[in-house]
């Protein structure tokens, strides 16, 4: 299947339409709402009223396709899915504090060929399709020229459950610190990698991520113009739970550090 225009744009309205509601709830919203999936795992009836909105949108635009979602409104996977993340950055979201993101991602036999993020809080719009590059609010955008991590802004995530790896994310932590114009924690991976396509940041890392967190923001960061790998420079970043991205002027360097720590 080839992706259309259309479709992107349908993508784009059924992620505005359910960062909309987002928006609306959080005004009320109360801590009372929320339910601990596990250890510092939370969600609300925001995540998944959200999640059934784009689900019973996305399943009128390709009807064929099956669904890799966070929140389990429905379970099913073919050859075509959507991978879809309702509300990340969850924990931001509950505690009243600014970015949370819609992200919508069309797979093909383990290939992103369309992606939507809609950051909530921003009212702004990242959207790529396989081969036609990244835009935002419509305009196209690339990642960063930097030539140096020592130049850079790098972006990561802190481990919030799982710390099989806390004494390397350390490691790395400490040399970034040292080594780079600092390092951002969000709270939003798919918000992370758009803000790398689009410049604000130069290079993002985080492990124990989901398909769903990173499934559309790592396609709008390859069609501008960056590059993704898993920790070992591999492409196990969508299913592996690992992920690097940066401009590619950065990428030796960058996978080094990395490699270095991981």
């Amino acid at each position: 299947m080839t992706t259309s225009s259309d479709i992107l744009n349908r993508m784009i309205s059924t992620a505005e339409k359910a960062g909309s509601f987002i928006r609306e709830e959080r005004k009320n919203f109360s801590y009372g709402n929320v339910e601990v999936k596990g250890l510092n795992d939370l969600v609300s009836y925001v995540d998944r009223g959200a999640e059934e909105i784009i689900v019973n949108d996305l399943s009128k635009i390709v009807p064929e396709a099956g669904f890799i979602v966070e929140e389990n409104t429905i379970d099913s996977r073919k050859e075509l899915n959507w991978i879809v993340d309702p509300l990340d950055g969850t924990t931001n979201f509950i505690h009243g504090i600014p970015c949370y993101a819609v992200s919508i991602a069309l797979e093909k036999k383990g290939e992103i060929i369309a992606g939507v993020v809609y950051e909530v809080s921003r009212d702004e719009r990242f959207s790529a399709e396989k081969g036609k590059g990244s835009f935002l609010n419509g305009s196209p955008i690339k990642v960063s020229e930097r030539k140096t991590l020592s130049e850079s802004l790098i972006a990561t995530g802190f481990p919030i459950y799982n710390f099989t790896r806390l004494e390397q994310y350390l490691g790395a932590l400490k040399f970034f610190m040292q080594n780079t114009h600092g390092l951002r924690r969000i709270g939003s991976a798919a918000s992370d990698l758009c803000y790398l396509a689009c410049g604000r940041v130069d290079a993002f890392f985080e492990y124990n991520l989901n398909p769903w967190d990173v499934a559309a923001g790592a396609l709008i960061v390859k069609e501008a113009g960056g590059v993704v790998n898993d920790f070992s420079k591999g492409n196990n970043w969508l299913f592996g739970k690992e992920i690097s991205a940066s401009n590619p002027l950065l990428e030796e360097e960058f996978n080094t550090a990395i490699k270095k720590f991981f």
